[in-house]
């Protein structure tokens, strides 16, 4: 059942979310060749708790860690540890807080120094089909009409977008209704409404969609062993248009990066 939030609700979600897009900001400082992902953790979790807020990862079914951290063909839930990033790496980080009761969950896959540049297509046009499906978050469209969104622009590339691992309903829980796949039909799924909050995640990959799961129950790899990227976004439906809870602001800010890809979804409330 889809737990549709107030207004009230949703400010402390983009709180939440905000809170994330600094941790993640944060650590763009710190990404670069030759560190550990455990380094990263330990930043991230301690960031998170001076903020006043938790950890939504850490023991969450399990899980060990405050972030989610998977270079190169690794597509999501990598454990971090003692290996070192290595120029040419790309490396998704995914962290997620819980603060005022709400959860923020927020992912953007780094390049490490100079990669090659077809890895780097393969991050434009990821994080591309992330827009193209926060523009369907329209009131009366329905959740297909987001994964066709991203799913027609990353295969139009070449790319295989993912099949086992989706999207999702976002608020008091991290995994809440609906669920958003990255592919699907236009016009198919749950109507959207406003109030809608939802964590939008294209996980695409160079070569096939396939992937494996591995046997520490986390771990998912691309089939091939070719590279795969993840960019998330936390997203409200408000007067039924399309709102960004969270930011890649401070990522940029600490990159470098100019951008003004947000400004259609960006909404003072």
């Amino acid at each position: 059942m889809i737990q549709l939030k107030t207004i009230e609700e949703l400010r402390l979600m983009k709180e939440s979310a905000h809170l994330v897009s600094k941790t993640l900001g944060m650590l763009a400082k710190e990404i670069k060749p030759g560190i550990n992902t455990l380094y990263l953790d330990k930043l991230a979790h301690d960031f998170i708790k001076d903020h006043g807020a938790e950890p939504a990862f850490l023991g969450y079914g399990g899980f060990p860690n405050s972030l989610c951290i998977s270079p190169n063909d690794q597509v999501v839930h990598g454990f971090p540890n003692n290996d070192t990033i290595q120029e040419g790496d790309v490396l998704s980080v995914d962290c997620g807080v819980i603060l005022n009761g709400f959860v923020g969950d927020h992912a953007y896959t780094f390049e490490i120094g100079e990669v090659k540049p077809e890895v780097k297509k393969l991050l434009q046009v990821t994080k591309e089909s992330l827009y193209k499906g926060i523009a369907q978050c329209i009131r009366g469209k329905r959740i297909g009409d987001i994964s066709h969104a991203i799913q027609s622009h990353c295969e139009k590339e070449g790319y295989g977008v993912v099949r086992e691992l989706v999207g999702h309903g976002l608020g008091r829980k991290m995994h809440e209704d609906p669920q958003v796949p990255n592919y699907g039909k236009q016009g198919s799924g749950k109507v959207i409404k406003d109030g809608l909050a939802i964590a939008i995640e294209p996980m695409v990959n160079m070569g096939t969609e396939k992937v494996k799961f591995h046997n520490d129950g986390w771990t998912v790899t691309t089939l091939d062993n070719l590279p795969s990227a993840h960019f998330e976004h936390d997203v409200a439906v408000i007067n039924g248009k399309p709102v960004l809870l969270s930011t890649f602001k401070y990522v940029y800010e600490a990159l470098g990066i100019v951008s003004d890809e947000e400004k259609p979804f960006q909404l003072d409330f």
